[in-house]
């Protein structure tokens, strides 16, 4: 499913690169009043800033599936505490007066079962939570100009794919749609949201970072890095929301890959949509429209991420 559907009980107020997002037809037309959105994850894939054809079959339930899956392990299902998130299981009632997950499904429509969540409006904060316990990326871009990621000084003599010393928190202001996002210090993140909610957002992010990471390693694999969004819900309390590690947010690695690879694309090869980055990296110039992805660059991305899910799930 790559288009914007009609669906009936919702109206569609917003479309981003990936996902689309519905509010209940009898709400008000402003989005973020809405008490309950419903969230749908397309099959459309992006990259270099544009959203590309074909998308990837099954994608969006890929996605939805793994954040379901992390939302209840990080709501204890993994031992640690309960982490609040964005689900409105909770807060859904049905004429029998229940709140049951299976009510709240019930009002997802079946053109997008799937690839949907029901979740609570909250107060979005303008910071995207980025954490990093692998140098890689743009981060071993900088690191090798300046000694630095996001401007935290690291040890010398690191290569690219090393474990960092400890993971380190490198957050970004979300910019307005259509713009980079840019990453900011620790220090603008207070100027932001004060310094209460700034060292809130740190925190909870390095932890569900770690918690995640030693789930991860337990199936074989490891969380190079992943990004969080949250938001503040009616009562002020902070809020996991969007989707959570998943390909799309995360880059995971197979571990003894990274640690038997004799090469940087064989010991970093993730489990992402990096296959459509480097075809078109190779394919195209970057002006005018993007080419059309083979069906073989889309058949392996599809792979990659059904693989992903299966590792972490045993689904």
């Amino acid at each position: 499913m790559s288009e914007t559907l009609d669906l009936p009980g919702w109206r569609h107020v917003y479309s981003g690169k990936v996902r689309d997002l519905y509010v209940p037809e009898d709400a008000a037309r402003d989005a973020t009043t809405a008490e309950r959105m419903l969230v749908v994850a397309s099959d459309r894939v992006s990259a270099f800033d544009h959203v590309l054809s074909p998308g990837i079959p099954e994608k969006g339930v890929l996605l939805t599936t793994l954040s379901l899956w992390w939302f209840d392990r990080l709501a204890g299902g993994d031992g640690g505490r309960d982490i609040p998130n964005h689900l409105a299981a909770s807060r859904v009632l049905t004429t029998a007066s229940t709140t049951d997950a299976d009510a709240v499904r019930g009002l997802i429509p079946p053109a997008v079962a799937g690839r949907s969540m029901i979740v609570k409006g909250l107060d979005m904060q303008p910071v995207e939570c980025v954490v990093r316990g692998y140098l890689t990326g743009s981060g071993w871009a900088e690191y090798r100009a300046n000694g630095t990621v996001c401007g935290i000084h690291l040890p010398e003599g690191l290569s690219n794919g090393d474990r960092l010393p400890e993971p380190i928190y490198t957050p970004a202001y979300k910019a307005p749609l259509g713009e980079h996002d840019e990453n900011i210090s620790y220090e603008q993140t207070v100027e932001l949201v004060g310094a209460d909610l700034a060292a809130q957002l740190r925190d909870l992010s390095l932890e569900i970072y770690d918690r995640a990471a030693r789930t991860a390693e337990e199936r074989g694999l490891i969380l190079a890095d992943t990004k969080f969004e949250f938001g503040l819900d009616d009562a002020g309390v902070l809020t996991l929301a969007d989707e959570v590690l998943t390909s799309d947010s995360s880059r995971y690695w197979d571990a003894e890959a990274w640690k038997t690879g004799h090469s940087a694309a064989e010991r970093m090869a993730s489990f992402d949509k990096q296959i459509v980055r480097d075809w078109l990296a190779a394919n195209w110039d970057r002006t005018g429209e993007p080419p059309t992805l083979p069906l073989e660059i889309v058949e392996r991305t599809a792979d990659r991420y059904r693989e992903l899910l299966q590792r972490l799930t045993g689904w």
